[in-house]
């Protein structure tokens, strides 16, 4: 019997060996909580560095909820303001916007604590996409959000106080006020995301750039349909979130035909 026929009997004996199955399942049970040890690390990092932000922004609570609301009351008319109807929406109400700045503010360090956990398991391909993807849908939230701030929300504000009836004062709640706002920067932020997905679905085979072409009509429509659901009853946010989406969708499709060469080059 040669060396080799030797060995090979001695792994079958082995694998048969209840002591080995033991010895596999205990290194797979090891494995396993090596993970859970790191996963609690990373989620620990992540939320210091939300309680970090959230302390160092916590004194300027009232000034940031006077900058958020600059939108509004600038355009508010004479004699008008703001005002809390719940007895603790003063201290709450700046509160919860500190908390929400927080974890938008500390977003690239959770979002590279999941990167760190996740690398590890990627092929070097993917992660060659996977890493400037995450870059560029961060900045592209991040824009999505001064967009709403800059663009829509003087529009909006501007347009809600032109039509209030006759003998009606504006006077918005301020903790209302937060959720509308709120509202608006998720569906913008989450909007400018539109390349990412377009980008993600080719290069997961998912779809190809030409039959994403061809759908220009449908996303045109649903772009709209989305602005009627994400944004107040208005002609003028919808038209500002639909527009938007189907230009960031066409963007998505020429960044397909640059970043991904090979899909174009299979459709053909």
């Amino acid at each position: 019997m040669t060396e080799n026929s030797k060995d090979r009997d001695n792994e079958a004996r082995e694998r048969e060996d209840p002591a080995y199955e033991d010895q596999e399942n205990d290194d797979q049970e090891l494995s396993f909580l090596e993970h859970l040890v790191e996963l609690r690390s990373r989620l620990l990092k992540a939320c210091f560095a939300v309680l970090a932000v959230l302390i160092v922004l916590l004194p300027f609570s009232r000034k940031l909820y006077a900058l958020l609301a600059a939108p509004l009351t600038s355009v508010l008319p004479e004699g008008s303001s703001m005002i809390a109807i719940d007895v603790a929406s003063p201290f709450l109400t700046p509160f919860k916007l500190s908390l929400l700045l927080a974890l938008l503010l500390s977003m690239p360090v959770v979002l590279y604590q999941m990167w760190a956990f996740v690398a590890p398991a990627l092929y070097l391909k993917e992660k060659r996409l996977a890493r400037p993807l995450l870059y560029s849908a961060v900045v592209l939230f991040y824009t999505g959000c001064a967009f709403a701030y800059y663009v829509v929300f003087p529009l909006v504000f501007g347009f809600f106080t032109r039509v209030a009836p006759e003998g009606v004062t504006v006077m918005t709640d301020i903790s209302k006020y937060l959720d509308f706002v709120t509202t608006l920067f998720l569906a913008f932020g989450i909007t400018f995301e539109v390349p990412i997905a377009t980008i993600i679905l080719v290069a997961t085979g998912i779809t190809t750039v030409e039959k994403l072409s061809k759908m220009r009509g449908y996303v045109l429509v649903g772009a709209f349909a989305l602005g009627m659901m994400l944004t107040p009853p208005d002609v003028i946010s919808q038209t500002l979130l639909a527009v938007p989406m189907w230009l960031l969708f066409e963007i998505g499709l020429l960044m397909s035909r640059i970043l991904l060469p090979h899909r174009v080059k299979e459709e053909s």
